[in-house]
């Protein structure tokens, strides 16, 4: 089992909507972008929500895109050793401060989690917080491969409710 790590955060002090996944898969960590195995539909559901292709823009480009729609990315877990990308795998997790991060987000109007795991640590660490503020958190079916429960149509009608909160 190896060890993993997150990335620093893409957010900027204008941010609004902040999306949280767990930890970058292996594909991602390889590539050193997130969300970078080509079956991961992340890309192309936020590029839904947002009205604009991204999942065929370079990677650089995906990214500047985030940061006019004032997008920010970050992950749950800081640290955790992993066989593979399941979270299922995940282990000995350090998470990441994502209550620093927040507070230092004064246009943040909402979180949203990218799956099940991501939302579970997310929720726990900042449920005072995200009270306090009156921050929603949003639960997104993830997506990733490894979550073929849900048809790309489903998947993306939820995703699309991520447009009231960029408005």
């Amino acid at each position: 089992m190896t060890a993993s790590a997150s990335f620093a955060p893409h957010v900027h002090t204008d941010t609004r909507l902040l999306i949280l996944g767990s930890l970058p898969g292996t594909a991602s960590l390889a590539a050193r972008q997130y969300y970078a195995h080509p079956r991961n539909q992340f890309w192309r559901l936020l590029g839904s929500a947002i009205g604009q292709e991204l999942a065929t823009i370079p990677y650089p480009k995906r990214l500047e895109t985030l940061a006019a729609h004032r997008i920010g990315l970050w992950d749950v877990v800081k640290s955790a050793h992993r066989r593979g990308s399941l979270d299922s795998a995940i282990r000995n997790a350090e998470n990441n401060d994502l209550a620093t991060l927040i507070a230092s987000l004064p246009d943040l109007r909402a979180i949203a989690f990218n799956g099940g795991t991501a939302h579970s640590i997310g929720t726990r660490q900042l449920m005072g917080q995200l009270t306090a503020q009156g921050l929603p958190a949003i639960r997104l079916p993830s997506s990733s491969p490894a979550y073929a429960a849900m048809a790309f149509e489903a998947k993306r009608d939820a995703w699309l409710a991520l447009r009231d909160h960029l408005e």
